[in-house]
């Protein structure tokens, strides 16, 4: 199976595990970036007016990505991984999943968190995808170390 691990990061916890990841899964690594970083302040989500409070309030809200450089048809399944925003994705993982096909692919999910589990997320992120896709809630990798994601890539057998 080819495998891709996607991975929004703001501000680097979940790239560092995404990049292990990929070299533990022998997958390709594609880095979902906004068009807008994403300042500090921005991330301050005791501030109910900053960037990432606003957006998560609005389960609509579909911040902006980069398009286009990343072509998602040979992959089988899709490591997708995201830091947990107020019990969830955040929402610029829905405005991945809506800019590409994902029709009959894998999507099973990674995160890391301050103490978050992934709630409700596999619901809100199915809404944005075909009938077709299978997403997956993975684990929480906090601090994972080499041998642990190798163990992880082993019990989702894709290989």
């Amino acid at each position: 199976m080819k495998t891709l691990v996607a991975y929004f990061s703001a501000s680097g916890v979940t790239a560092s595990i995404a990049k292990e990841l990929a070299v533990a899964a022998n997958a390709d690594l594609y880095e979902i970036k906004p068009t807008e970083k994403y300042t500090t302040a921005d991330l301050n989500w005791q501030n109910a007016n900053s960037r990432s409070s606003v957006e998560m309030k609005n389960k609509s809200a579909r911040p902006e990505i980069i398009k286009g450089d990343v072509d998602v048809s040979p992959y089988d399944v899709i490591l997708l991984g995201f830091p947990i925003w107020w019990y969830v994705a955040p929402t610029i993982i829905n405005t991945f999943l809506e800019s590409y096909d994902f029709a009959g692919k894998k999507i099973v999910l990674f995160a890391t968190s301050g103490g978050s589990q992934f709630g409700n997320t596999v619901a809100e992120l199915k809404v944005s995808v075909p009938a077709s896709t299978e997403i997956i809630a993975g684990k929480v990798l906090n601090r994972a170390s080499k041998s642990q994601l190798e163990s992880w890539i082993k019990e989702l057998k894709l290989s």
